[in-house]
């Protein structure tokens, strides 16, 4: 493009040919006061505050649609220019309320910006009220009339960045507003609920609803809120986007730049994103979980060629735990170019995603093929291998050790009978059956606990041919911490549940268990020394009965003194939350060791993190991401689609429950190519949002001179 050369308030100032004198200025670090302009929209000259004097020009022209050209002259600020300006802007304001604190926190007002900027403190002219009331029904947003100033900044996003043409003009002379057609709601106006109007308004008109954002979170988190929780940050919203799109391999390859599990994670992920989408305030969440487990059995490997090849930095490092957190950490460090050993005392690797998730919900050809890719990323793993000291390991040239022993060791409650021959606990009982011991069970089981272990050992129970299983919980029925997917199902296959209980003893009969004894809660809380506090049913005494009782009640480290780390309640190891040092020269830890018993994407996330600290110790960079999908910006138009609001979730075939409970066979069956492409279809996009160019203040051009 030819350069122009222009002068602004006496200074040179080169731009590009077919640019405005507006965005010559600005570049130059000129401030113009405007307010219907923005960076990403046509130029409409609508508010008038954006008035400058060119010489040889009779009147002032609206900057903003005026092209620069060569050898002019331009004046910004005159006394005639000022005057103008603060008639217009007083004229804007007669029709605007006086308290703007309603906008959202991160939102800054430019209405009220400009109004500091010219000096107005008050109004000439009267204030007028809008006949308009503040419509807080339609999903995600408010849109508060009385805001309103008719930029039209909100209907050129609508129709000019997203093409979905739902909001415009709306009625004649005073009274026009800006809405859809006939004034229906946005769900049955084709709405898309991607938010780029809220992003341009300048006066908060239209807004998020405070409940629709994520609390403590900054702006971008609280926009994307599934790429902000999900604990391993992977990049949600890109690789739905790709699923939607038909590219596979690239979705893959997404979720591989953050996590080496993308299958396991598909099916066993507790998907904290999904409970956070914006789609579910429209009608139901988006199926993420589902389609990252769609797109992980798509991974073609092209992916491959674009991983790092890193030289050889010299430097060991032992990894004491093969679970989640532990290989994760490993693969990292192994894709830095550092030795990695990872030692594990069960005979095959996978901690808690081996032994203590069942293998209908993780079937063990998956988890193997992604610990095949680990250990093909030069990762070696010793298995059958108890680390019972840590000295040694660096006597044997380790540089740095991570322990993420995970918490293999199952608690009891201290209540008579506990000890009885037939009262196992969860975690001894999962491991047991996934390792394929034999495991004597009576017709009774009773399961006490209300998490998603629990409920596995429960369903195992069935599957291991129990005739009744129970499963008894302390909290209430809609307060149980096992995923609802996992109640239904647990349900569906026979589990009868019964929440709101506390449990006093185990009836022992012949040295048996028979039963427990129980009462019924109307709620729980703890102290502040972590105590717990009952408010038991007076009179609600009862037996459930049962010859095998299985405590899933809590789980712990066992963490060998030998080791020489400081723990804390419940036995985890004490590290610092930030670099994940036990303050033992070389010596981290990560995962469940460290947290107690969580989720497999938050064990991840910690290896993830446990990588990067040990490699800033190591003397690296401590960057761990890599690049594996092509740099691709999305396209910023949705276009309209009627019913866009009311597309329903697609659910994942689920085989009849007298199948599942009759073998160990996976009892979901996935998303279909069809249905996967439709689900994805159902995601608003959030992150497109982000992509708006910012508005600028007079401050910050200020700031620049």
């Amino acid at each position: 493009m030819p350069a122009v050369v222009l002068t602004i308030d006496g200074k040179e100032v080169q731009t590009e040919k077919g640019k405005t004198v507006l965005a010559a200025a600005l570049e130059a670090g000129i401030y113009i006061p405007h307010l219907c302009r923005h960076p990403d929209l046509a130029p409409l000259g609508a508010c008038r505050l954006c008035l400058v004097e060119i010489e040889g020009r009779p009147g002032p022209v609206a900057s903003c649609t005026t092209p620069a050209e060569d050898k002019m002259v331009v004046k910004t600020r005159t006394p005639q220019q000022d005057r103008l300006r603060r008639l217009a802007l007083e004229l804007i304001l007669a029709a605007h309320p006086p308290d703007c604190t309603a906008c959202p926190k991160y939102l800054k007002c430019e209405l009220q910006s400009l109004a500091q900027y010219l000096g107005i403190t008050d109004q000439r002219l009267r204030r007028r009220q809008k006949p308009f009331p503040v419509n807080t029904g339609n999903p995600l947003f408010v849109h508060d009339f009385t805001r309103c100033i008719l930029c039209g900044r909100c209907v050129q996003a609508c129709n000019e960045l997203r093409g979905a043409g739902v909001l415009n003009f709306v009625g004649r002379g005073r009274e026009t507003h800006i809405g859809t057609a006939f004034g229906l709601p946005l769900a049955e106006a084709g709405c898309r609920f991607c938010g780029a109007c809220v992003e341009a308004c300048p006066t908060g008109a239209l807004r998020d609803k405070e409940e629709a954002l994520l609390p403590g979170k900054n702006r971008q988190e609280a926009l994307v809120p599934c790429r902000s929780t999900c604990p391993a940050q992977i990049d949600i919203p890109r690789y739905v986007r790709y699923i939607k799109e038909g590219k596979y391999p690239e979705a893959a390859a997404v979720i591989r730049e953050k996590v080496p599990f993308p299958a396991v994670l598909g099916r066993v992920c507790n998907h904290p994103c999904e409970a956070n989408c914006r789609r579910g305030k429209v009608n139901a969440p988006v199926a993420i979980r589902e389609l990252k487990r769609f797109a992980a059995a798509r991974d073609d490997g092209r992916r491959k060629k674009n991983t790092r090849k890193p030289s050889s930095t010299g430097r060991r490092v032992a990894v004491v735990g093969a679970g989640p957190a532990g290989l994760t950490a490993a693969y990292c460090l192994a894709r830095l170019g550092h030795g990695v050993t990872v030692f594990e005392a069960l005979p095959l690797p996978g901690g808690m995603l081996r032994v203590g998730i069942p293998a209908y919900r993780l079937p063990k050809e998956i988890l193997d093929a992604e610990i095949k890719e680990i250990e093909e990323a030069g990762v070696e793993i010793k298995t059958g291998a108890k680390v019972t000291s840590l000295d040694p390991l660096f006597k044997e040239g380790y540089s740095a050790v991570l322990v993420a022993a995970g918490t293999h060791r199952g608690q009891k409650l201290s209540i008579p009978g506990a000890g009885l021959p037939g009262v196992l606990t969860g975690v001894d009982f999962l491991r047991a059956v996934n390792l394929g011991a034999k495991v004597p069970l009576g017709k009774k089981v009773l399961v006490l606990g209300g998490g998603n272990v629990a409920f596995d050992c429960a369903r195992v129970a069935l599957r291991l041919g129990a005739a009744e299983v129970l499963l008894a919980c302390l909290e209430p029925a809609e307060n149980m911490l096992a995923d609802p997917e996992e109640i239904v199902e647990a349900k569906e296959e026979g589990v009868v549940v019964y929440p709101s209980r506390t449990f006093t003893g185990i009836v022992d009969r012949g040295g048996r268990p028979a039963g427990v004894a129980c009462r019924e809660i109307r709620s729980f809380s703890f102290d502040e020394e972590g105590r717990l506090r009952l408010d038991v049913v007076e009179g609600s005494e009862h037996i459930l009965p049962a010859d095998t009782v299985i405590f899933a009640t809590g789980q712990r480290p066992e963490v060998p003194p030998e080791f020489g780390l400081a723990t804390g309640r419940g036995g985890v190891i004490l590290a610092d939350p930030e670099t994940l040092s036990t303050g033992k020269e070389g010596v981290f830890a990560a995962g469940d060791a460290v947290t107690g018993t969580a989720s497999v994407v938050a064990a991840v996330a910690a290896g993830r993190k446990a990588a990067a600290a040990i490699d800033r110790y190591l003397g690296g960079d401590a960057v761990i991401d890599e690049k594996l999908a092509p740099a691709e910006e999305p396209s910023p138009r949705l276009g309209r689609e009627e019913g866009f609001a009311f597309l329903p979730r697609r659910q994942a075939p689920l085989a009849p429950a007298e199948e599942r409970h009759a073998g160990f066979a996976e009892a979901a069956c996935g998303l279909g190519e069809e249905d996967a492409r439709e689900e994805a279809r159902r995601c608003l996009q959030c992150d497109l949002r982000l992509k708006i160019s910012p508005v600028k203040f007079w401050a910050d051009y200020s700031l620049r001179k």
